[in-house]
């Protein structure tokens, strides 16, 4: 905002302090509170990445913490990643590396778990200060965490007095590593904390150490003896935020939280924000009526909520970090606005949600559970391969996978068990060649109005938030869309949901199955909000409060058509923002594991311009000249004729390896053969990496580690020359490379957009203030 206003022309001592509202923003600020910043990285999801760390940006997004020293901050800060065994005074390295100050001469994100390592090992500060380049004085404030985390080792709970847990909780240790280091568990030390009443009390960030009266409520707590939260003058909603930017839970929740915030202002609540990722809208200060700067974990969500004393509070639109947090709030006594969470549990349960569909007589993939590697060969003999092997609980594809033999299953299973031990691994039959679609909707319990059907460009096997789609979608029937809404509202009012509702489902052979339902959230809420000009996350809040679809239709809030999206004047695409080229080595073939870190729209009259909009707006681009390369899978050599005829006519020069070139050439389509990686030098890889080809299609075969195929994709990455990996794909960029060669229509703006949709649908009150142009 500062930077906005000296723009056009302000002086620092001309812009007052919003915090304060006395002081000037030229008012150097003094702190009485340490911030820290611990990046949150995502190796997990690109295994073959070098993870030292370098001049090139790896990390996926951040936490911050506010506490009254560094060690409480960094604690906070730890254990805010979310990243099980993260926590400093842990065992990350239980068994010490020998090598361990070689290896700190190298940053990775294990860094201070190393430091912490070598003080257990016996290192002086000053030797793992020179071997690590970090200054001694971080490395000892580490080591105070190490000796207080070594006090508590091996001593039972009730030997524990509150001085003792005061001590640690101020150096950062967790209500959940205390555990760990006494033998127990996280409620039963949260429970022994309380018993001895060490709560943590909340002070206000002010920026001047007190001297002038904080106007904003901005809060972090602390293990000291006074509060400064005020008591509030109306009744508050507690709002759960997703905590840290990662892949599968990112910008799109703080999207979600923000509206939500705006929403409960608009219906007489104070809005208590609680979230730790300081990239986001929903931790300004300005956001919500209250601002909690706190790890979205269970100790500090109980404590911000025994503080408030909240009306409720809203897990829906934070992902699954506030979902997972559901019942313990209800066992704490605290309401849970919206859909219950036994229902939350009944859809997130795979077993216990196919009995469900098969209650209402809805179609669902073959699918079965296994704990152990016997029960999934069973279960795959039985369903028949191939299946998606899959975690419970999990966002993002984490280390789902499809397999497609018995050997396969194997590696994979053991994987997908190590993610969620807790749970049994899931396994589905895959529905290859399926066309995916996925549904947003707010329901109050009775009423559905679903907010659009989005129609997946690649096909069923790519994750959702890496697969592109479109608004209103391109090839499914008028019947299908039927199906698809009956299907929604039939779950949405089985499982009782009050708020938001995202499924997906696959379409083939005329036939529409059932994929999962969650019950919150989604990462398509943004887009789908902007695409039809109605703010979901909004729509949803209200309905939280109390108010029905039908009160918000006849308020004319909702369109009066309940088909709006089908009827848009024009096409909206969500397209995936993918990060390989941080990641050189990555193999950049897309699957049922999500990887993109991002997403961009496109909105054009002409759907193939949209298309095109939004792949150029991802950074990758589309050629409307040059060299192609197309090398696919044998499934795909009959299918890839048609495209490759016309690029050719799009005046491509087209080049192939020896197995696509010859099915090319007996079709009559001009083409050059080029050599494989494996065939010895002047080969593909030579060629993209030498700027020679400028578009490379490239449909994955095998799964040997080094593939051709995988030296094609990487150069293609390395050279960042757009690489295509799905047939439906080819059909979507030569379609968006034809728009480009055709020139674009003239610019408009959303709100224009906006405004043609409603007068098309009769639907003539101005675009509410909320309606999913804002954060």
């Amino acid at each position: 905002m500062c930077a906005a206003l000296l723009a056009v022309g302000y002086r620092l001592d001309e812009i007052v302090n919003d915090i304060t509202g006395e002081t000037p923003a030229s008012f150097e600020p003094t702190l009485d509170y340490v911030v820290v910043k611990v990046p949150r990285f995502a190796f997990e999801k690109f295994t073959d990445a070098d993870p030292r760390l370098s001049s090139t940006m790896k990390s996926v997004g951040e936490v911050m913490a506010i506490g009254r020293t560094f060690k409480e901050a960094l604690g906070k800060a730890w254990r805010g990643l979310e990243k099980a065994g993260f926590e400093l005074g842990g065992e990350r390295f239980s068994d010490v590396p020998e090598d361990v100050l070689e290896r700190l001469r190298h940053g990775t994100e294990d860094r201070l778990h190393l430091i912490e390592a070598a003080l257990r090992r016996g290192c002086g500060v000053e030797e793992i200060a020179e071997a690590s380049g970090i200054d001694p004085w971080f490395v000892d404030q580490i080591a105070q965490v190490v000796e207080e985390a070594e006090a508590l080792r091996g001593r039972p709970l009730e030997d524990l007095g509150a001085e003792d847990l005061r001590a640690a909780k101020r150096v950062g240790l967790s209500d959940a590593r205390i555990a760990a280091l006494a033998g127990t568990d996280e409620a039963a030390a949260r429970r022994r904390r309380e018993a001895l009443g060490v709560e943590p009390v909340f002070k206000t960030v002010d920026t001047c150490a007190g001297e002038f009266p904080a106007r904003t409520p901005y809060h972090y707590s602390t293990h000291e003896e006074e509060t400064e939260v005020r008591p509030a003058e109306r009744p508050r909603v507690v709002i759960l935020g997703a905590g840290p930017n990662r892949i599968g839970q990112g910008i799109e929740f703080d999207y979600a939280c923000v509206h939500a915030a705006y929403a409960l202002e608009e219906a007489g609540y104070e809005s208590v924000m609680l979230n730790s990722n300081p990239e986001t809208v929903s931790t300004d200060y300005d956001t919500a009526s209250r601002l909690y700067f706190e790890p979205v974990a269970a100790e500090d969500v109980l404590a911000v909520c025994r503080a408030e004393r909240p009306e409720g509070v809203i897990v829906q639109f934070g992902g699954q970090t506030p979902l997972k947090l559901a019942r313990l709030l209800e066992r704490e006594g605290f309401r849970v606005l919206g859909t219950r969470p036994e229902a939350i549990d009944l859809a997130e349960d795979r077993g216990k949600f196919a009995e469900l569909l098969r209650e209402l007589d809805i179609p669902a993939p073959p699918h079965g559970e296994a704990r152990t590697l016997q029960e999934a060969r069973e279960v795959a003999e039985r369903i028949g391969f191939p299946v998606v092997v899959r975690p419970s609980y999990v966002l993002g594809g984490r280390a789902m996978e499809i397999v497609y033999d018995a050997e396969e299953l194997e590696r994979f299973v053991a994987v997908a068990a190590d993610v969620a031990p807790e749970h049994p691994v899931l396994i589905d039959r895959f529905l290859e060649g399926a066309i995916e679609v996925d549904v947003d909707a707010v329901a109050d319990g009775r009423d559905v109005f679903v907010g659009a059907v989005m129609e997946h460009i690649e096909e069923a096997g790519v994750h959702s938030g890496d697969s592109s789609c479109q608004i209103p979608p391109a090839t499914l029937s008028d019947e299908e869309l039927d199906r698809i809404e009956d299907i929604t509202r039939r779950i949405a009012r089985r499982l009782e949901v009050r708020g938001l509702l995202n499924i997906q489902l696959a379409v083939k052979d005329e036939r529409v199955w059932v994929l999962e339902a969650n019950p919150r959230a989604s990462r398509t809420v943004p887009f789908v909000s902007k695409a039809i000009g109605v703010s979901l996350a909004r729509i949803a809040t209200l309905v939280l409060t109390g108010r029905t679809l039908a009160e918000l239709a006849r308020e004319q809030i909702l369109p009066p058509d309940p088909r709006h999206y089908r009827h848009l004047p024009y096409t909206a695409v969500k397209a995936a923002v993918l990060p390989f080229d941080r990641f050189p080595g990555q193999d950049t073939v897309l699957g049922p594991e999500m990887r993109s870190t991002g997403e961009v729209m496109g909105i054009d009259v002409d759907p193939g311009a949209a298309l095109a909009k939004a792949l150029v707006a991802t950074g990758a681009g589309l050629p409307t000249s040059g060299t192609a390369f197309v090398s696919v899978a044998n499934r795909d050599k009959r299918a890839i004729v048609l495209p490759a005829q016309r690029l050719a006519q799009l005046g491509f020069r087209l080049l192939a390896t020896r197995g696509t070139a010859a099915v090319l050439e007996r079709a009559g389509i001009p083409v050059e053969r080029v050599a494989k990686v494996s065939e010895g030098p002047d080969n593909v890889a030579e060629l993209i990496r030498s700027g020679k080809v400028d578009l490379v299609i490239n449909t994955p075969f095998g799964r040997g580690a080094r593939t051709d195929g995988y030296y094609i994709r990487t150069a293609a990455a390395a050279a960042r020359v757009p690489c295509i990996t799905t047939l439906p794909g080819v059909f979507a960029a030569i379609r968006g490379i034809e728009a480009l060669r055709a020139g674009t229509a003239a610019p408009r703006s959303l709100q224009e957009h906006h405004a043609g949709a409603r007068a098309l649908a009769g639907w003539q009150l101005p675009l509410p203030e909320a309606a999913g142009e804002g954060a």
